[in-house]
């Protein structure tokens, strides 16, 4: 009987360090980053979205012009209609499209807000609709009114 308390122990620890190595490996894979022109440049220490055994991890977009970088003048509807045409063009750029989002979540600085860009978010996503969260944050980049992150698959 001690023998096999004495190896459940061994077997658990060689278990744990398999798990542990397959675990390194996978995450040893490099991911691949995608930039696109047709949205807006990353403003700070990060890319536009990456990458990685065909799930795309994009930053959040933020209603900057592409071309200008400014922020696109308006309330919370231009704001949103912006979000999402950058959304669309990371989207693109990564070999996906707005039907493969699995996850959203977006930020508002305005609870106050969400029916305008609910009804926008609506419009776009259609009949696939992501999980998604929404939260009311006390500032955002730019002092932007949303911003829109998310997850998705790639297209083949």
């Amino acid at each position: 009987m001690l023998l096999s308390v004495t190896a459940r122990p061994l077997t658990l620890t060689s278990t744990l360090v398999r798990r542990s190595l397959h675990t390194s490996l996978k995450m040893a894979t490099p991911y691949t980053v995608v930039s696109t022109d047709k949205a807006p440049a990353a403003i700070g220490p990060y890319v536009q979205a990456v990458k990685h055994n065909g799930i795309i991890y994009a930053s959040g977009a933020i209603p900057l012009d592409p071309v200008s970088m400014t922020v696109v003048p308006g309330g919370v509807k231009e704001q949103t209609a912006q979000v999402l045409k950058n959304v669309t063009a990371v989207l693109a750029a990564s070999g996906s499209s707005k039907k493969s989002v699995l996850k959203t979540t977006c930020f508002l600085k305005d609870m106050n807000d969400f029916a305008d860009f609910n009804t926008l978010y609506a419009e776009f996503f259609g009949e696939t609709k992501p999980a998604r969260s929404c939260v009311e944050v006390a500032r955002l980049p730019k002092d932007v009114l949303v911003e829109v992150e998310f997850v998705a698959v790639e297209e083949k």
